[in-house]
């Protein structure tokens, strides 16, 4: 593990560069597929800011929220930190502040979603990445399997070999972000959403259950919860699109 990496006098949080280079590849795919829309490449960078800003300022007030018990005594100091930074609160800060972007350039609609779609799948799977190098805790249960592993230098060490959870999501995820990103000439606006909405919860949930995180909402974890409403919605979306026969873009 390498939580961070020393420069000189300057010290690189391992974490830090994993997310800046998810936002990176992210804002590469989303200029592509600006391009074959015809619409300004540089849009992507501008709404890769909008989504940065408002994702770390969520995940930052959705960690606060969460876990506000252990951080009260000293609430500045983990508001400002560096650390505990949670994807479903990046990805609601983040979103509202696309919708602003978006509603901004006249962008505000069904295409918005799927245009956001591929760029959400391959900066959580690189993102992952970073928890895996840093050892940030993020990683499953004790485990004695064959590629089993222990994090004694992570940000959270731990000495018991775990399950490398981080390593699944993102070879999951990139998966996940190959499979959308070859279908997004196929469907009408929404539909590539809907997929990634279910794909992604699929994803998730299966993959608390190696993870430590306490079952604490109807008898599973947040994540898992969020994920099941990920899924329903998703599901729910194309049922209804199957229904009304708008599932394939016309020829």
């Amino acid at each position: 593990m390498q939580p961070t990496i020393d420069i000189g006098p300057v010290t690189l949080q391992t974490f830090g560069i994993a997310f800046a280079c998810g936002f990176i590849v992210a804002g590469a795919v989303l200029g592509r597929r600006l391009k074959e829309l015809g619409r300004p490449v540089e849009w992507a960078y501008e709404m890769i800011l909008y989504g940065l800003v408002g994702g770390v300022v969520g995940a930052r007030v959705y960690y606060i929220a969460a876990n506000y018990d252990a951080v009260k005594h000293d609430f500045f100091g983990h508001l400002f930190s560096g650390s505990g930074l949670v994807w479903y609160g990046g990805a609601i800060g983040g979103a509202i502040a696309v919708a602003i972007w978006a509603y901004r350039r006249g962008m505000l609609n069904l295409q918005l979603l799927d245009l956001a779609a591929v760029p959400l799948t391959v900066g959580y799977a690189i993102g992952r990445i970073g928890c895996q190098v840093s050892g940030d805790g993020d990683y499953g249960r004790a485990w004695d399997g064959p590629w089993a592993m222990a994090y004694p230098h992570g940000t959270v060490p731990t000495h018991t070999p775990v399950q490398p959870t981080p390593i699944y999501e993102t070879l999951a995820m990139g998966l996940i972000a190959y499979a959308l990103w070859r279908l997004r000439h196929r469907f009408r606006p929404g539909i590539l959403f809907a997929l990634y909405l279910v794909l992604s919860g699929v994803e998730r949930y299966l993959v608390e259950l190696l993870r430590r995180n306490p079952a604490d909402v109807l008898g599973i974890t947040q994540p898992q919860f969020i994920s099941v409403i990920a899924v329903v919605a998703g599901l729910a979306w194309i049922a209804a699109a199957m229904r009304r026969g708008q599932i394939a873009r016309a020829a």
